[in-house]
C-alpha cells in the first residue's frame, strides 16, 4: 500500500556534514538529511536507535542538493549509499552540477524488506569530477508511488588506514587467529540453577575528563566537547588500540579488560556530576544467541547522537530517569530532566549496536560498520552477531528544578563510545560460557 506523502515546503540551508579526505585515502559522508535544497521528501527519525534522521517519502522526480562535496583527486572513486525499501523498482541517481547534469553513478534500487531495514550499496566510479561539487540525488521510478528511504551517501578513495578518516578494514589475519582461539575453547559446563539470560559485565568506575575524543578526531586534543572516561586510564586524543594494550591500569574490573569507555560530562550549573559508576553489560538480544561471536581487537563504535537537541518530557524514550526508593518526584522547570527522591539516584541505560559487517573495526559515522539486530537475528549487510554493550550509567544525585546540561547539549544528546581492547582469551571465554550458552555470568566471568 503507498505510504501518504508530506512534502516540505521548506528548504533547508544545512551544508552537508563531511567527513575531511586526507592527503592519501579518506571517505566523505554525507548524511542525507543534510541537504541544501530538496523537492518532494521528508525527514523522519530511523527506527535504529542511534542512526540518527532518514530522508523518506522519495518517488520519482523528487531531489536532493548537497553544497561542497569533496570528490577527491583523479583516480577511482568509491560511492556508497545506505537505503531502505519496502517495495523497490527505481533508481538513485547521482548527479554533479544541476538535477540534469553529468551522471556520476546510480543505485538500482530493491526491496530490503521494510523501510526502515537498512543495506549499504556500492558503486566504483571510474572517471569524476574532482575537488568541491555539487552533488544531486535524482529519484527515477516508473510504476509510481514512493519506492526508497535514504540514510547517508559516502564517497572515497578506498579504504583508509588513518583512524577516524574512514572506514578501517580489520586485520584479517589477526582476525582469523583471535576466531580460531574462541572457536577452539570448550565451554565451562553450566551449574544447576544458573540464571539462563546471555550476560556479564566489566564494572567501571570514573576515570578522568578530557576534551578529548579518539574516536571522532583522533590526534586532536582539545578538540571535542568534555568527556568523562572510564576503563583505561591513560585514554586520550593520541590514544590507539596499541597505547591501549600497552597500559595496564584500567578502572574497570576485570582487569584483562583494558578497553575505552566514554560519555559527555554531566553538569548542575557550573559543577560537574560524575557518574558514580557505571556497569557495562556485554549480553544478548538474540533468538538464538550461540551465534555471537568476540569483538574484534580494536573495534570501536557509538551509540546515540551528540548532535541530537530535542525535548525529552517524561515518558520519552532513551531517557535520563530515577532508580530507587521514591524513584523521580517531579520535572526540571524545562520539562527534560528528572528530579529524584533523595534515596534515589539519576540514571541512563545506553544501548549499542550489536551486529557487524563483519569487514571494518570503523566506518565515516562510526556507526556504519554496525546495526541493531532486527526480529532477534543479524542479517543483510550486517551478519555478525557481537556482544550486545550497553551502559547502565548511575549518577549519586537528584535534581532540581534547574535540571542539569551535557557537555554536548541537552538530555537528548546522550551518547557514549566504545574503543575496546580486550585480552583476547579472556573476552573469548566469556563470550563462549556465558553469551553462547546463554547463562549469567558476573565481572569475573563466573556463574
Amino acid at each position: 500500500m503507498q505510504r501518504t506523502r508530506v512534502l516540505f515546503a521548506a528548504v533547508l540551508a544545512a551544508a552537508a556534514i563531511l567527513v575531511p579526505r586526507s592527503a592519501e585515502a579518506a571517505t566523505v559522508t554525507v548524511q542525507a538529511e543534510s541537504y541544501a535544497a530538496q523537492s518532494g521528501t521528508q525527514v523522519e527519525a530511523t527506527a535504529d536507535t542511534g542512526g540518527g534522521q532518514n530522508v523518506a517519502y522519495l518517488a520519482n522526480g523528487d531531489w536532493l542538493r548537497y553544497d561542497n562535496v569533496n570528490l577527491g583527486a583523479a583516480g577511482a572513486l568509491t560511492v556508497q549509499a545506505r537505503v531502505a525499501s519496502a517495495v523497490g523498482t527505481g533508481t538513485v541517481e547521482l548527479r554533479t552540477g544541476s538535477v540534469t547534469g553529468p551522471l556520476l553513478t546510480q543505485f538500482a534500487i530493491t526491496a530490503t524488506g521494510g523501510w526502515q531495514t537498512w543495506r549499504t550499496l556500492t558503486a566504483t566510479v571510474a572517471s569524476h569530477p574532482t575537488g568541491a561539487q555539487t552533488v544531486f540525488a535524482v529519484l527515477r521510478n516508473t510504476t509510481g508511488g514512493d519506492f526508497v528511504n535514504l540514510n547517508w551517501f559516502s564517497f572515497g578513495d578506498g579504504q583508509p588506514s588513518d583512524p577516524g578518516a574512514g572506514w578501517i578494514p580489520i586485520d584479517q589475519a589477526a582476525w582469523n587467529a583471535q576466531l580460531a582461539q574462541f572457536n577452539a575453547i570448550v565451554p565451562r559446563p553450566v551449574p544447576a540453577g544458573t540464571v539462563r539470560v546471555a550476560e556479564f559485565n566489566a564494572t567501571c568506575g570514573y576515570s578522568h575528563s578530557r576534551p578529548d575524543d579518539p574516536i571522532i578526531f583522533p590526534g586532536l586534543p582539545g578538540a571535542s566537547h568534555m568527556h568523562s572516561f572510564l576503563g583505561n586510564d591513560r585514554t586520550d586524543a593520541n590514544t590507539t588500540t596499541a597505547t591501549l594494550l600497552a597500559n595496564a591500569s584500567t578502572s574497570c574490573r576485570p582487569a584483562p579488560d583494558l578497553s575505552a569507555y566514554w560519555i559527555p560530562s554531566l553538569y548542575q550549573g557550573d559543577r560537574v556530576i560524575e557518574p558514580k559508576d557505571v556497569v557495562v553489560y556485554y549480553g544478548s538480544r538474540l533468538t538464538d544467541p550461540s551465534v555471537t561471536k568476540p569483538f574484534p581487537q580494536g573495534f570501536r563504535m557509538i551509540a546515540g547522537d551528540a548532535k541530537l537537541q530535542t525535548p525529552t518530557p517524561a515518558g520519552s524514550v532513551n531517557a535520563f530517569y530515577c532508580a530507587g526508593p521514591g524513584g523521580e518526584i517531579g520535572r526540571s522547570a524545562d520539562g527534560n530532566w528528572p528530579i529524584c527522591a533523595s534515596t534515589a539516584v539519576l540514571m541512563f541505560h545506553l544501548v549499542f549496536q550489536d551486529c557487524w559487517d563483519g569487514r571494518n573495526l570503523d566506518s565515516p559515522t562510526h556507526k556504519a560498520h554496525v546495526s541493531y539486530s532486527y526480529d532477534g537475528t543479524c542479517r543483510g549487510d550486517y551478519p555478525i552477531a557481537i556482544p550486545n554493550l550497553s551502559f547502565l550509567i548511575s549518577y549519586q544525585t537528584s535534581g532540581t528544578a534547574a535540571g542539569f546540561r551535557l557537555a554536548s547539549g541537552m538530555a537528548s544528546s546522550m551518547h557514549g563510545d566504545a574503543f575496546f581492547a580486550w585480552e583476547n582469551r579472556a573476552q573469548s571465554e566469556r563470550v563462549k560460557n556465558c553469551l553462547v550458552q546463554k547463562a549469567k555470568c558476573n565481572t569475573e566471568g563466573n556463574f
